[in-house]
Parts: structure tokens; C-alpha cells; sequence
């Protein structure tokens, strides 16, 4: 048996409209994002252009209906698009958080006037999104964010600060959990999601955060100075943002594994190529029986993490609750993926620590995928509880 290309294997969920879809995608991300990556990555940010480009194509939240101008599309395609963004690079990782974790917030949730008014531009491309949660005092624990919405006749006022945004520096469009009960208890209970425009008087952003890897996707800090939106920004109703985030961080943690499994994988090829390439001694790496152990025994757990992934895929879209086994696929895939891009740069020798190689980039923009969408911890916990321990 060589070398599985998962890229191309024969998945049972994928149809031949969906096969169609990846390879327009994937000429297209071909010839307008693997040229531009790497500039991409120096400049620390995407130009609108691309996502706008994307939208045109018809690439962009491809599940949503018709006449908002979608393809109305099933779980399938968000996959397809998960999968060829990250093969490129994780720095394309916020255009998939904007059509697989973002605007389906608004697909579910939205009142039909939201829906009308959002929902086209984010098809486009002309609206770039951002979800608003983790807070410098609250990460994993949301019930204890400290921003506010408090009513005020017609209106909200919104105050706080909010940091680790992904699209934060471009966002037009932030979905912003606040406080709006800050007395009732357990506090979870009092979180309402609000809609803010990136116009609105009173809202700001922080600094362009520098990250160790995932350089091109832009993170950022916002703050709300008495923000005022109208009653009608709420998203879905008051008290109930909670529910609405905990209800959505299934898919989103399954796009977590996605993306990391597609790195593995990707690892792995490069890593192939180049022991079979590289000579030392007068023989090639890979002739070494610790090469090809090592190979093996990577080959080994990204097949585990495939087959175990698709199978979540599979019982997601029939939607299925499978929150205990998304959390165990989460945590074990993406160390799994960080075992592999050690294991990986070091078969790579000193030219893996070069930028130049593909391998090290994977290896500084891996770590954070056991960090975001809920830390690996946090995993651990929720398997540990549903366990009933």
C-alpha cells in the first residue's frame, strides 16, 4: 500500500456535485491563492479582493438558500471548502471560520428581516464576519464575560472589551456575546447575542494581534464604548446566546479536526517526498529503518484520524449528537497533528527550519488548533462529564 492520497480517496458523503465543487475550487484557489500565499503570510493579512473573488465564484457559505444567494448546498460542500483552505495554508483559516462557524449563526437563528439584510453580502464576499466571545478574563469559561447590553428604551448600549478575534481587523459584520442579565444565576443564563456593525459610533479595534504562526489570518482585540444598536440587532432572543453558541461549537469543533487532519496529512506527503529526495551517507533518508518507522508509524495515526473523522462527518450531517465523540476527535486528532509536525520537521533536518520549506510553517501554525474552539482541556472535561464522572 503507498501513500493514501485522502484528497482524492473515495468518501461516502461526497457526491459527484460535491467531487465538481473541490475541483473548480480547487484550480481556483490554484491560481489566485497558492501563487499569493506566501506574500499573504509577509503581509499578515488577505486582501478583500480574494474573498470578494471567492463570493463571485460562488465558494462562500454555500449551504445558504437561493434567493439569498447561495447554492443551498448540504454539509458536504463546507467540508470540501474546509479541506482545500487548509491544504493551501492555515492562514486562509478565517474564510472558513466565516462560512462554517460564523454565518450559519445567522442562517439558523436570524430573523428573516437579519437573514435579508446580511445574508447576500456574506455570500458575496462583501461582508467579512466575526464572532465576539473570548474576553481577556474569559476564554473556555464564557459564562463569566463581563461585557454588557443593557436596555435602554428601543435600543441596546453595549460596553466591553473582547480579544483573540479571528477577522477582527476586517470585519464589517461582529455577532457580540454580552451580558444582558448580569444578576440572574447560573450566569450563562443571562448571555444574548447582538449584532454590531463595524460603522457603529463607540466601537473600535485593538491591535492587530502578532501571533506565532497563522500569520495571514487577521486576530484582533474590539472594544465597545456605549455601543448603541437598535432591539432589532439582537440575534435570536434574549437569554438564550448560551444555548446558541454551545449548539454550534459541535460543528465547529468538527471544522477544528477537519483542519487539523488535512495539516497532518499534508505533513506527511512533504515529509515523503523529501526523505525520498534527500540523501545522507550516500543513500537516501528514507532508506533508514528509523525513517521508515517513523513513517509508519505517522502514516498509522493519520488513517485512525481519518476514518474516525469521516465517520463523525457522516453522523453530523444526519445530525446526529455526537458532542462526547466530537470532543474526543478534537483532542486526539489535533495532538496528533503536533506529534506529526515535530516528527516531520526533524525528518526534514535543519531545512525544515527554514521558511522556505513548507513543513515549517505547518509546524508553527499547528499548536493553536489544540488551543481554539474550546482547549483540549476543556475536551477532556466534557468526555470526562458525559461519562458521568
Amino acid at each position: 500500500m503507498r501513500y493514501v492520497d485522502y484528497h482524492n480517496a473515495d468518501r461516502p458523503f461526497f457526491t459527484d456535485d460535491h467531487l465538481i465543487f473541490r475541483e473548480t475550487l480547487q484550480k481556483f484557489l490554484e491560481k489566485d491563492a497558492v501563487p499569493n500565499y506566501e506574500k499573504w503570510e509577509e503581509e499578515q493579512s488577505i486582501p478583500r479582493s480574494f474573498w470578494r473573488k471567492m463570493g463571485e465564484y460562488g465558494f462562500l457559505c454555500s449551504y445558504v438558500e437561493e434567493k439569498y444567494g447561495g447554492i443551498n448546498g448540504d454539509f458536504g460542500f463546507s467540508i470540501v471548502l474546509h479541506e482545500e483552505l487548509a491544504r493551501v495554508g492555515a492562514g486562509l483559516f478565517g474564510i472558513g471560520t466565516h462560512c462554517n462557524v460564523i454565518v450559519p449563526y445567522i442562517h439558523k437563528i436570524a430573523s428573516e428581516q437579519q437573514k435579508s439584510e446580511y445574508l447576500p453580502k456574506c455570500v458575496s464576499g462583501e461582508i467579512i464576519t466575526a464572532i465576539a466571545m473570548t474576553e481577556p478574563g474569559a476564554g473556555s469559561d464564557l459564562a463569566s464575560i463581563k461585557t454588557t447590553a443593557v436596555r435602554d428604551g428601543d435600543d441596546y448600549i453595549i460596553n466591553g472589551q473582547k480579544t483573540f478575534i479571528s477577522n477582527g481587523i476586517y470585519a464589517d459584520l461582529i455577532i457580540v456575546a454580552c451580558k444582558t442579565d448580569t444578576e440572574v444565576r447560573p450566569g450563562h443564563k443571562g448571555i444574548s447575542l447582538f449584532f454590531v456593525e463595524s460603522a457603529t459610533e463607540g466601537f473600535s479595534r485593538g491591535r492587530k494581534l502578532k501571533k506565532i504562526g497563522i500569520h495571514s489570518q487577521d486576530t484582533a482585540e474590539m472594544y465597545f464604548d456605549n455601543v448603541r444598536v437598535p432591539a432589532k440587532n439582537m440575534l435570536g432572543e434574549e437569554g438564550k446566546g448560551f444555548y446558541y453558541l454551545m449548539e454550534k461549537l459541535q460543528q465547529e469543533r468538527l471544522l477544528c479536526s477537519v483542519g487539523a487532519q488535512v495539516a497532518a496529512e499534508d505533513m506527511l506527503k512533504l515529509t515523503i517526498d523529501y526523505v525520498k529526495e534527500r540523501e545522507v551517507f550516500g543513500k537516501p533518508v528514507s532508506k533508514f529503518q528509523n525513517t521508515q518507522f517513523k513513517i509508519a508509524e505517522m502514516a498509522t495515526q493519520i488513517q485512525i484520524g481519518r476514518q474516525y473523522l469521516d465517520n463523525l462527518i457522516i453522523k453530523h450531517i444526519q445530525e446526529q449528537d455526537i458532542v462526547t465523540e466530537v470532543s474526543m476527535g478534537k483532542w486526539w486528532i489535533t495532538d496528533m497533528a503536533k506529534r506529526v509536525a515535530s516528527e516531520c520537521i526533524q525528518l526534514h533536518g535543519g531545512y525544515g527550519y527554514m521558511e522556505e520549506y513548507k513543513i515549517a510553517r505547518r509546524y508553527r501554525d499547528i499548536p493553536v488548533f489544540s488551543i481554539f474552539a474550546g482547549t483540549n482541556e476543556i475536551m477532556k472535561v466534557i468526555i470526562a462529564k458525559n461519562l458521568g464522572l
